[in-house]
């Protein structure tokens, strides 16, 4: 396998987009390789990449099936009950957290 080109940010050229600018056009990449990548600098860091694709050669984004919808409104669900107190949140818990933000600010007993 050869190296990929490599462009600076805004210099790609045109028919190559990002996987989220392709999802924006309502396409996906369909098993496609990565064609190029581009890179932006940063400071005291390394670049950020984001990878290249192809629009003419990605076929649109699959519907979405009704037992898919139902499964993704279960898991979102799943998500807004907290563990600790198993409340309903309203809002999707944080994984920073691991607990709704009541639970979260909630002082920890003393361990007698």
């Amino acid at each position: 396998m050869g190296a990929l080109p490599v462009y600076r940010w805004h210099l790609a050229p045109e028919g190559l987009v990002t996987f989220r600018q392709l999802r924006a056009l309502g396409l996906r990449p369909s098993g496609q390789p990565v064609v190029a990548q581009l890179e932006r600098p940063r400071r005291r860091r390394g670049p950020l990449v984001a990878y290249l694709y192809r629009v003419d050669q990605a076929k649109p984004v699959r519907p979405m099936t009704p037992a898919k919808r139902a499964a993704l409104e279960r898991a979102n669900t799943a998500r807004q009950v907290c563990p600790e107190c198993r409340r309903d949140a309203g809002y999707r818990i944080p994984a920073s957290l691991g607990m709704c933000v009541p639970c979260a600010d909630a002082p920890t007993p003393l361990a007698s």
